[in-house]
This record gives C-alpha cells, structure tokens and sequence, in this order.
C-alpha cells in the first residue's frame, strides 16, 4: 500500500520508502485518495481482489511473510519502521475470497511494515477458505451420477488405486520397524532370556552345593576349636537359607501328591486352564514377596552380626532377626505349595488323554499375549519382564523335573518318547510366546533392539558382581521354594533305589546316593558358574568397546 500526505508541509517529507504490499508484484492500480480536510495524515486503503483464483492470493500472502522474516529486526530499523496497524475484513457468508480487504493506517509519517504473525494468520485463514471452497467443489460435484457401473469400474482400474487409499506409502523408518520386529529383536529377546535361566540355575545350585559345604565347614571349625565365636553375616544367612528349606522340604512331605493329582485330574480342561492360570499368579507374586522378605532376613542378620555383645541393641535385633526368620518361614512355604500343586496341574495335562495339554498351553499363553501386548510400558518395564520370563522359564523347568520323577515311580509302558513330546512343545510354545510378546511390546512402544543388548549387558555386569546404577535393574530371584519343590520330588525316587537290607546297610545307601549327587550338582555348579563368568566378561569388554568406539567417532 502506498501512502502520501495530503497537505503540504513546510518542509519536504522525506521519501516514503517501497511498503511489502507495495513490492508485490500482483499490485492492480491504486485507487484515487481521498482528501478528509487539512489534517496531517490521512488512510488510504487499498483492495485487492482474487475471487477467481484463490490459491494465487495464498502464494502472494506467502511471498510477503517470507519478504517480512528476512527483513532485518534491528533497532534502526524498527524506529526506522514504526508498526503499523493491520486487520482484515472479515469474509460474509456468500461472498467470494476476493471481497477480503486488507488495510493498512498509517500514523503520522510513519512508514508501514509487515508483522510476521498477523500475515501467517492471514495465510492461514486464507488456506482454511481455500480448503472450505476444495470442500464445496468436492461436494457439488455430482458427477458419479451420470457414470455408469462400467465406466466407474475401469476409471478405478485405470486412474484409481483402493489399497492405497487406505495405506500410506512407507520410509526408511518404517522398513527399519518391520525388520526391528521379524529379525533383530527376536534373537535379543531368547539370548537375554536364556542368559537369565542360568543365571537362575547358578543361583539355585549354590543353594544346593555351596551353603551345606559353607554350614559343615563352620560346624566342622567349632567341633575342632571347641570355642563358640559369633557368626559372620553369612553364617547368619546360610543358617536361615537352611531353617527355611528344611522346613519347607518337612511340609511338602506331609501333602499326598497323588490326592491332589486326582482331585485336578477330575476337572474338566477349562477348569485346569482357571486352576494354572490362578496359580501362575499367585506364584509371581509370592516370588516379589519374599524378595522383599528375604532383603529384610538379611539386613537383621548383618546387623546382629555387628552389634556389640550383651546391649540393649544386640537383644532388639536378636527379636527383629526371629520375627523375619518367622516371615521367610511361613512365606517359602506357601510358595513352595503354590509351585507343587502348579506343577500337578502340569502333570496332569500332560498325562491325560483328551489332549489337555495344547489347550492349556493355547488358552494360558494366547491370554498372556492379550494381558500384555496391547498395553503401554516403559523401558525399565521392559527389562523387568523379561527377567520375569526368564524365572518363569526355570519354574517350567521345575515342573518337567516332577513330571519326569512322577514317569519314573507311576508310569507304564513306554513313555519316555511321549515325554519328550510333550515337553519340546512346552518349550516351544513358551519361547514364541515370549518372542512374540516382546517384539510387539517393543513395536508398540518405540522400545529399539539396542534396549535388549543393554538388559544384557547391566545382567552380566550383576554377574561379575559389578555395581550398578539402579537396584532395580538386577535380577532378583530366591530359589528357596523351587528347592523345595525338588528335593521332595526327588526324595521318592532314591527311596524307590535303595536295598531292602538292614537299616545300616540302606543308610550307607543314602549316604553314597547323596555324595554322588553332591559331586554331580558341585560340577554342574562349577561348569556353569566358569561359562557366565566367562561370557559375562567377554560381553561388558565388547560392549565397552563398542561405546569407546562410537564416542571417538
């Protein structure tokens, strides 16, 4: 726009400098002024009108909100320019895009400029018209009327496109998406898995190899001595690691296995899916109790370790250590319940004859994918599923160990081929349900296959006993109750091998029967300690490595 004093002045006025709107290159002829009388100022509005050709008017507003972004926003400039007053008329219903008048007042001598903001409204109240006269257009279009079925049909086949009227054309990102979830993430997922069954299988063999040899070197040490010294910490805990599995071996031998076969034999198949799934539950939540549990067994037995002697200290930690040892006590033993009857269950699906077992591994794990996928999860989230995976995977194994005593001591016939049947599509089922589990979840929540090569890394790291940053990253697994489950299970089958000969005789029997699978547990224990060990180190070096590597570049 252009704007001129209409009274001469005693002085020259200094040139009015070129305005943007004046600079547009679409500018129609300027109207004629208009004289209000002998002020100093006066308005001078100018009009333009695009109603033929609206997106014409778009690309000008666009030009000249670029034009005012490069302008130069310095002080000069700014008391060079004063601001001006912008508004727009607004658009009356019926009324073509061109009946849209923009004014510019000018105050004074002051020289009109360009407000970003205010022309990018004004570009997107035109795109928004623009959009409602592409909508209108669309809508009077009553050309499908006068097509025939046939001509319809080929301007489909030739011009139309369905699929991709309801797609949208992929990225790279995208493609990257889809091979994160079939290729990369898969192996990720069973590798961290796998990794922290053995370490759950450590953990349970030095349940069972190192705290008995810990527990005879010290009573061994105070037979020789004969002087009674106050335990360390860790004699604190292996003797209640040893008062819990006692008593919880002690109760397991009183409970009729085969009763409580036949009464979960008699259900039907939905039932055995309601009774293992109830199970499955109560297991996962015993298992996070008595992690808490045994956290606090411990801390009593550290502190009464290091009280002074004969204190009012020493008797309230003495009080605090029963009531845990009490806690863990009562606590192992309904877990070790739960897992029993659990692995019943088990057993009974496998050995029935209705096909028991496929619906059960169907209805149990479909659920488990429906409970899980579809739901919103954090990466610290993530990480402690999987190591849930990973203990319900050595629970499973648990349970193949009872079903393959109860074979042993009730089965007849030639079983072992059907065992192994069974027991490879448990396996399977379990590990593409957790794969698929975790691909979608990680899909669904952005979660990239890297997160798992560092689920595994801070693993191996709890391996090597390193610190790390947050306690709730490592894998947290009490083996006390599956023990239980295991020693009553395998306590039949050695009884079913031993002479009937005198009592000395068949002690001498269990004697040699329990150094054996002493000395068979202690290697396995040394083997897959040295393996973790092994791979742990090699895994943080090449992960460090790898770090290293991508900070240099």
């Amino acid at each position: 726009m252009t704007h001129r004093s209409a009274a001469p002045l005693a002085a020259e006025p200094p040139q009015p400098q070129p305005s943007l709107f004046n600079s547009l290159p679409h500018r129609k002829k300027k109207r004629k002024r208009k004289v209000a009388g002998p002020t100093t100022s006066t308005s001078v509005s100018s009009e333009t009108s695009f109603a033929n050709d609206p997106d014409q008017f778009k690309n000008r507003i666009y030009d000249a909100a670029v034009e005012c972004d490069q302008e130069p926003k310095s002080e000069q400039s700014i008391a060079t320019y004063p601001l001006v007053e912008l508004r727009q008329r607004s658009v009356k219903v019926g009324e073509s895009l061109g009946n849209s008048v923009v004014t510019a007042v000018d105050t004074g001598n002051a020289k009109e400029v360009c407000d970003a903001k205010e022309v990018c409204s004004i570009a997107a109240a035109t795109s928004e018209t623009a959009e409602s006269l592409e909508l209108k257009r669309v809508l009077e279009d009553d050309s499908i009327s006068n097509k025939s079925p046939m001509s319809y049909f080929f301007e489909k086949v030739y011009y139309g496109n369905s699929v991709w009227s309801t797609t949208t054309i992929g990225d790279e990102k995208g493609r990257e998406r889809v091979y994160d979830t079939i290729f990369r993430l898969p192996w990720r997922c069973e590798l961290l898995i796998d990794v922290g069954f053995f370490v759950c299988f450590n953990s349970f063999l030095s349940l069972l190899t190192v705290m008995p040899t810990r527990m005879l070197m010290a009573v061994w040490r105070l037979l020789k001595t004969r002087k009674f010294k106050r335990p360390s910490t860790i004699e604190f805990s292996d003797f209640s690691c040893f008062l819990i599995l006692a008593c919880g071996v002690t109760v397991l031998q009183q409970i009729d296995i085969s009763l409580i076969y036949h009464m979960i034999r008699g259900q039907a198949t939905i039932k055995l899916y309601v009774i293992y799934n109830v199970l499955e539950i109560f297991d996962k939540l015993c298992q996070n109790f008595i992690g808490d549990v045994l956290q606090m067994l411990f801390h009593s037995a550290e502190e009464l370790a290091r009280c002074p002697p004969e204190t009012q200290s020493m008797r309230f930690w003495i009080w605090r250590f029963i009531s845990d040892q009490v806690l863990a006590v009562v606590t192992s033993i309904v877990h070790s319940v739960i897992l029993l009857v659990q692995a019943i269950t088990l057993s009974a699906c496998i050995v029935s004859h209705y096909n028991a077992l496929p619906a059960l591994l169907v209805s149990n794990n479909f659920a488990e994918i429906k409970s899980y996928v579809f739901k919103g999860y954090s990466k610290d989230n993530v990480h402690s599923m999987v190591y849930s995976d990973s203990i319900e995977r050595f629970h499973i194994s648990a349970f193949v160990l009872f079903v393959l005593a109860q074979n042993i001591l009730e089965a007849e016939g030639p079983w072992f081929i059907s065992f192994i049947n069974n027991i490879l599509l448990v396996y399977l089922f379990e590990m593409a349900i957790d794969v698929i589990k975790h691909s979608f979840i990680s899909k669904f929540n952005n979660i990239s296959p890297i997160a798992y090569s560092e689920f595994l890394e801070v693993l191996c790291k709890q391996t090597l006993h390193m610190q790390t940053e947050d306690a709730k990253k490592k894998l947290t697994f009490v083996p006390l109750a599956p023990a239980c489950v295991v020693i009553r299970v395998l306590a039949p089958v050695y009884a079913a091998n031993l002479p009937c000969n005198s009592f000395s005789w068949r002690l001498s029997w269990i004697l040699l029967f329990s150094a054996i699978t002493y000395i068979m547990l202690t290697s396995l224990k040394v083997l897959i300690g040295m393996v973790l060990q092994k791979h742990a180190r090699w895994y943080v070096n090449r992960c460090q490595r790898r770090k290293h590597h991508l900070h240099a570049d």
